[in-house]
């Protein structure tokens, strides 16, 4: 039998461990989990893994493709599925596919179906997240909400029988519309379409914008009840209910700041309101405690110094954290987030804010207990519109049993939203709106 020397036996050992090496590598990071949320405003894609992910993006033309370049990342069966979760209706994203580009590197080329502009960030371990890797997906011409609201309108307005206007790329060819700068600029008021009065609606009067807010939605999903039931599942269902009751008024329309299961940021909730120059803001939510015995329906207004309970201020700080739980790319520069927005306008805001809560708050009172009989008041950042009155409605407590169970109910649903919309009619009635100037917003 021949020895062989130490030193021949050492090298050997060390050539197994940098042969081992980028296996050892790959294991390090495994993606656990992947998700996907399309939407017409933006299509989300999440990779969540058990470590950060380093990774390049990159953006090819002719045809449009994003290509994500993942380091030190092993094949699983969560990046394997992936492929499978892209829908026909998504509106960006027509198929995407994953191989190993080289070794150590895995990539997804996205092949999209039209010019894009995309986001990537990475987001640290929180709630029942770990660490994720996010890839948004915006158009490159991003909609513009106030001329989508015009076309719809003119929609629902046509005489019975009559064809919807000839569109060009979803722009009116021919109607006695301002150009889109020049409806940018309009208000709800001077877009009214000029096809025919709707219903008995007085020429004279004002249209109505109401912002409808359903809170939470994709990455976050809100508070969970006992059941199992989603916050953002159950405010989106009243929102969309309250929409068609407000657009079924003969001077009132109402624009939804999420319709579909995705995340908007708190501050992109208060644009969306504002682009459309909206007359009110109403954020519907459903809270929960860690008493399940905690029950009743509540309206919030914003505060300007500080918050009226403890249990609001505990409320807004967790309304607040949305965006780090939903996922913010932190490292784009956002002109709206550094705004003053307390300003002097601000205090006549609140003012009719605090008018419109307690409209609403009294038709809350006839169908369902009211965990406050007063409206409160905190630092909610989803109120901070300085010229919109702005409220955010607790429908009831999803960690309630009982209260969990009527909120999946449509019957209970419907309740909920006639009693908003009554409280906002109320408060038109006594708060007529007026034309105002809007605090400009950086471009």
């Amino acid at each position: 039998m021949v020895s062989l020397p130490h030193s021949f036996l050492f090298l050997q050992f060390l050539l197994f461990c940098l042969l081992a090496l980028p296996n050892a590598a790959l294991a390090a990071t495994q993606v656990t989990s992947t998700r996907v949320w399309p939407a017409q405003d933006y299509t989300r894609i999440t990779l969540e893994s058990t470590t950060p992910i380093r990774h390049q993006l990159l953006q090819l033309k002719n045809p449009e493709r994003l290509v994500l370049d993942l380091e030190d990342l092993a094949v699983s069966p969560s990046i394997s599925e992936l492929a499978g979760k892209i829908g026909a209706n998504d509106p960006y994203v027509k198929s995407v596919r994953v191989g190993r580009f080289m070794p150590g590197v895995l990539r997804l080329v996205f092949d999209l179906k039209t010019d894009a502009k995309p986001e990537v960030f990475t987001l640290r371990p929180i709630a029942e997240y770990n660490h994720r890797l996010v890839l948004d997906i915006y158009p490159a011409h991003a909609v513009d909400p106030l001329l989508a609201l015009l076309e719809k309108t003119q929609t629902m307005q046509l005489p019975a029988g009559a064809a919807p206007p000839a569109t060009d790329g979803g722009k009116p060819v021919e109607a006695p519309i301002a150009a889109p700068a020049e409806v940018a600029r309009a208000t709800p008021a001077e877009i009214a379409p000029k096809a025919g009065p709707r219903r008995d609606r007085n020429d004279n009067q004002r249209l109505m914008l109401v912002a409808v807010d359903a809170g939470h939605g994709g990455e976050d999903p809100g508070a969970k009840g006992r059941r199992g039931t989603h916050e953002k599942v159950v405010t989106l269902a009243i929102a969309r209910k309250l929409k068609a009751m407000i657009d079924q008024e003969p001077n009132m329309r109402a624009v939804l700041t999420r319709d579909g299961d995705y995340f908007i940021p708190l501050h992109g909730r208060v644009q969306k309101a504002r682009r459309v120059s909206a007359d009110l803001f109403v954020s519907i939510h459903a809270d929960a405690f860690i008493r399940p015995d905690a029950r009743g329906s509540s309206v919030f207004a914003l505060s300007e110094r500080g918050a009226t309970s403890a249990a609001a201020r505990w409320l807004a700080k967790k309304e607040n954290e949305a965006d780090l739980i939903g996922g913010v790319n932190l490292d784009v520069s956002d002109p709206y987030l550094k705004q003053t927005l307390l300003d002097l306008s601000q205090t006549a805001t609140i003012n009719d804010s605090l008018k419109l809560a307690k409209s609403v708050l009294g038709e809350l009172g006839g169908i369902n207990t009211l965990h406050k009989a007063a409206v409160e008041q905190a630092g909610f950042a989803v109120l901070k519109s300085p010229d919109i009155p702005s409220i955010l409605v607790e429908t009831a407590f999803i960690s309630n049993p009982d209260e969990e169970k009527k909120l999946k109910d449509e019957a209970y649903q419907d309740k909920m939203a006639t009693a908003i919309l009554s409280g906002i009619k109320r408060y038109f009635a006594q708060n007529p709106p007026v034309a105002r100037a809007r605090v400009a917003v950086n471009p």
